[in-house]
Order: C-alpha cells, then structure tokens, then sequence
C-alpha cells in the first residue's frame, strides 16, 4: 500500500485538467464569498456574528415564502410564466430582505419585552423561522419548484450552466461559454455593498465601535444596523445558490474572523476580508478537485470519491483561520509565546543587571556561575532563561564576564541606572500616596519598574517632595544628564 500511495502523489497533477468552467466556478465563489465578507466584517466587529447565522438562515423564509407568492399569482392567472420567470429573481431579494429585517427586530423586541439576554431572544427567532421555513419547503416545494439540497448545500458547480449570452439570452451551457447568472447576480451584490461602504464608511464604523457616540454626533445608528442588516440578506440569499444556506454562514463570519487577527485597523481588515475570501474559493475549489483522487486513488472505485466545492470552501475557510490563529503577525499565538519569551528574556536581564547595580553599590561581586542562579531565585525564573538573558545582556555589550566575576560595561551601567530608578520612584510615589508594608512596595516597585519610561519617571518625581532617597533610605540613582549623587547606602 505504501508503494502505492507513493506513486499516487508522484504521479498527481488533477489540476491539469483544470479547465474554463473551473475557472468560473471558483470566479462564482469567490465573488459570492467577497458579497458576504463585506457586511460580516460590521458583524464580527459589532459582535453579532450569531446575527450573521440567524440571517442565513431565516433568510430561507422568505426566499421560499416569495417563491410561493410568484408560483401562487402565475396559479391564478395573475402573471404569465414570462414574468413569473422574471419576478422570481426580484421577489427572492425582497423576501430575503423583509426577513432579515423581521429577524433583527423580532429579536430586538423580545430581548426588550420578554426580558431575556439578545442571544437567547435571537436563538428564538431564528429557529422559530428556520424551522418553519423547512416545514414550508416539505409542503410546497412541488409548487414553488424549490430544490432542497441545492438550497440548503448550495451547488456551485452547476451554477455556472445557466449562462447569459450562452445559448439565446439565458439559457443552458455545458462547455463554459457564456457569462454565468450567478456571477453576475454576486458581481452586482458585491458591488452594490463597495459604494455602500465607501457612501456610509464612518457611519457604520462610529455607529459599530459606539453606538451613542454615533447619536451624539448626529448618526441614526438604528439605521445604520437596518441598513446593514438588510444589505447581509440580500448578500446571503444571492449567495445561497453557490455555497447554500447552511454554509454561507462560514462566508459571512469566518474571512472577518480571519481578518481581524491580522489586523487592528478597520479598513485592513476590510481589505484582508476580501483576500481572505478570494483564497478561501481558489483553494477550496482547488482542494475538492485535488484531495480526494490523492487520498482515494488507491481504493477501488475511487472515481466515487468527491468533495463539494461549497464545503471544501468552509472547510478551507476553516483552515485560513486556523492558520492566521497560529501564525498572525501580532494576534497569532505563536508571536504572542514569542512576544512573550521577548518580555521575559528582557526582564530577567533587567533583573540581573539591576542585581549588578545594587551589588556594585555594596562593592561586592558575584562569581560567573552564581549570577544566573541569584537571579533566578529572585524572579522565580528557570536557570535556562536566566542563562540566555545573560547571553543577550553580553552580546548587547551591557556585561562583560572576567576573573573577578561579572561587571557592568558604562552602558550597562546606565541601563542599570534607570531600572533602580525606577524602582526607588516608585516605591516613594506608593509610600507617599498608601499606606503599605515595605515588602509589598518592593513587590510591586519590582514589577513596574521594567515599563516604566523616562516620561513617567520625570512625572513621578515632579509629585514627590523628595528624590534623593526612597522609603527605605537608599539612594535614587539620578536620571541621565543630571548630577549623580555620590552618597552611598
């Protein structure tokens, strides 16, 4: 079996055969994803991205219930099919739209009068609408003509067969030819939410961060939060046709989500949102044509293994933010353990050469080898991590190692200078203001004194009535550029 699965992967290239219809498919996709990542950015900022799921999926109620009005006038010889055929598409949005808002409200309106927290009143308005909606579809969806698979799984794949200029004005294409419906159909909603962004940008940014402030200042932030929450709807219901209700909700959520942990400014994360669900289509698509012949290919009728390329895209959306968690600049986890063991390597040697400083007042000196164990006593810190401050502290040229044991270099020295300066500021700035043991103003003194900077530290002494010596009578080393005190301890 291993010989096989080797020469399966040397021999795999399924994108070979990648071909124009691929290329529509993931074009759909990743403007479909793009419609949804736009208005799920306001969401996940706003922390309402159970508003986003909500939406998807009551969002089906009036899709179907539009369907059925349409189905229901032509029944009637109201309308002809003609425009039957041509009203479906409008009266799909409408219905979405009309939802989406009745959503918000009704959600609203219980959370006010039925005294409950928002997400339990919109758990129960979204379920109540989604439950009914499906009831609807196993009813009527013979009147309405409603496929319930492609609804709620969305089939991307075969979307890009009914084509503009394809085969007459709208019709069905087997080979590419033509400008899919549904790209089209995604291109207008995408665009349509770009200039509402850009015509309301600082509306819903202020209205999203506060919404009082945004009142204040003139905003109707309850118009701005319909606005958006009717630009979702019709966001979601054109996009039901490409990844389907249930996985649309990861469109919406998961490029914002994925978003704002590579950044903290808004319009980044606007702009990471976008490529994040353009990548989320590209390699989705790539991966359901390209991970089932590598991990079946050596099974017997392998050809009925395939994924769909609307759940490889949730599942690839999934794996971006896993990603992006692990690996973001500043949020990710791993450069925050790495942030982390930069602080602590940095206040481990601030220790010791603070450590040196204060031996150095007493004249006397530690060997090479008990410096490292002294201060990790003092911190509570491994000897490992003692061990490669000292190595940093050298290589930075703020010690220097000989015969005698370990000395402060004239930069050290002054580093030094300002760390126990620090420290004894502090300690005088809580002596004077609380009433506290010495050794909870040495505990704390001994945390702070690693952040504070030059600015706070001329603060701290313009408030005390005297610099020269803290509470426990030791000298305050003075600051750099002033005169240096030649008392000793």
């Amino acid at each position: 079996m291993l010989r096989v699965i080797i020469q399966t992967v040397t021999e795999w290239s399924p994108l070979d055969q990648w071909n124009v219809i691929d290329t529509w498919i993931v074009i759909i996709a990743g403007l479909a994803a793009m419609a949804c990542a736009l208005p799920g950015v306001f969401l996940v900022l706003r922390r309402q991205s159970m508003m986003g799921d909500a939406l998807s999926h009551t969002s089906l109620l009036g899709i179907v219930l539009s369907l059925l009005f349409v189905n229901s006038c032509y029944r009637w010889g109201w309308i002809s099919l003609e425009a039957m055929q041509a009203l479906e598409p409008l009266a799909i949005v409408i219905g979405a739209m009309i939802v989406g808002l009745l959503t918000s409200w009704a959600a609203e309106w219980i959370r006010e009068y039925g005294r409950v927290e928002s997400s339990a009143a919109l758990g129960v308005v979204f379920t109540s609408l989604f439950a009914l909606s499906l009831l609807l579809i196993r009813l009527k969806a013979g009147d309405a003509h409603i496929d319930e698979k492609c609804v709620l799984y969305g089939v991307v794949e075969t979307s890009v067969m009914q084509t503009f200029f394809g085969k007459g004005l709208l019709g069905l294409s087997n080979n590419g030819s033509g400008i899919p419906v549904a790209a089209i159909a995604n291109l207008s909603v995408l665009l349509l939410n770009i200039v509402l962004l850009l015509l309301f940008y600082k509306e819903l940014k202020i209205s999203s961060f506060d919404p009082d402030l945004a009142t204040s200042l003139g905003i109707n932030a309850s118009l701005m939060n319909n606005l958006l929450m009717a630009v979702t709807a019709i966001s979601l219901v054109t996009a039901f046709k490409s990844v389907g209700s249930i996985l649309v909700i990861a469109m919406l959520v998961v490029p914002a989500a994925t978003a704002s942990l590579m950044s903290n400014r808004l319009h980044w994360v606007v702009l990471w949102s976008l490529v994040i669900a353009w990548l989320t289509a590209l390699l989705g698509h790539s991966f359901a044509l390209t991970l089932p012949p590598l991990i079946f290919s050596y099974m017997k009728n392998s050809s009925e293994f395939n994924a769909s390329t609307a759940g490889m895209m949730a599942v690839t959306a999934g794996l971006l933010f896993t990603t992006a968690m692990l690996f973001a600049p500043r949020y990710g986890l791993l450069s925050r353990v790495i942030e982390r063991f930069r602080l602590t390597l940095k206040i481990v040697g601030e220790d010791l050469i603070g450590l040196l400083y204060r031996i150095d007042e007493q004249s006397k000196q530690y060997q090479p080898a008990e410096v490292p164990a002294v201060v990790s006593r003092m911190t509570g810190v491994g000897s490992f991590m003692t061990t490669l401050a000292t190595i940093r502290l050298r290589v930075l040229g703020l010690i220097s190692s000989g015969a005698e044991g370990y000395m402060l270099t004239v930069s050290g020295k002054q580093t030094a200078q300002e760390i126990v300066r620090s420290h004894r500021l502090w300690e005088s700035y809580m002596a004077e203001h609380f009433e506290l043991s010495e050794s909870h103003l040495h505990e704390t003194a001994s945390a702070v004194e690693h952040y504070l900077t030059p600015e706070i530290r001329k603060e701290l002494s313009e408030t005390l009535p005297q610099t020269s010596t803290d509470p426990h009578g030791r000298i305050i080393p003075p600051e750099e550029g002033e005169e240096e005190n030649q008392s000793s301890d």
